[in-house]
């Protein structure tokens, strides 16, 4: 968190109506920012707001009894200026960081020969459909991973877990001439 938001506030609903209006109401009730939200089982679902303290007081406040209002409010609570460590927690689940890579293993999977393959078509004759054809042989997981693995290639990390299977063979293909 920056230093102008120095508090951290929570609102814990049952549902995602009561969510909706507490952090529509704690938005509109302070100058504080709405920044994620996180499910937990049983349809438990917790909302972060970040401010200054009072701001932060304020709007769950406002946001608790709203959402108590339209559904469940299982609790509130607000943390005045949290602990570094907190903070950064916090930061990289607001950033959605990806999941780190897994680690190849020792020995090469099945599935390795199939992407080499289809990697090393571009200088084959046949070229594009050859690879294209090859590329439409793997799964949408060996797509992403050559995807990521490709220097220079158009998408960033998001892009390549969203993107759809023929996109991906579209420009891979692309980027092999």
């Amino acid at each position: 968190m920056t230093q102008s938001r120095t508090a951290l506030g929570l609102i814990e609903t049952i549902g995602v109506p009561a969510l909706i209006a507490a952090a529509d109401a704690a938005a509109k009730t302070a100058d504080v920012r709405v920044m994620t939200f996180e499910k937990a089982d049983a349809g438990l679902i917790t909302v972060y707001i970040v401010g200054d303290v009072a701001s932060v007081r304020a709007a769950v406040e406002a946001g608790g009894e709203e959402a108590r209002r339209v559904g469940k409010l299982v609790g509130t609570h607000v943390i005045p200026r949290p602990d570094l460590s907190v903070s950064a927690m916090l930061e990289s689940i607001w950033r959605k960081e990806a999941p780190a890579e897994p680690k190849p293993s020792a020995e090469p999977a099945a599935d390795e020969a199939v992407a080499d393959e289809a990697a090393g078509l571009s200088g084959t004759e046949g070229g594009d459909a050859a690879s294209a054809e090859a590329l439409a042989k793997l799964s949408l997981q060996q797509l992403r991973e050559l995807a990521r693995n490709t220097p220079g290639f158009p998408l960033n990390a998001s892009g390549i877990n969203t993107a759809a299977k023929a996109e991906l063979i579209r420009l891979l293909t692309e980027k092999k001439d």
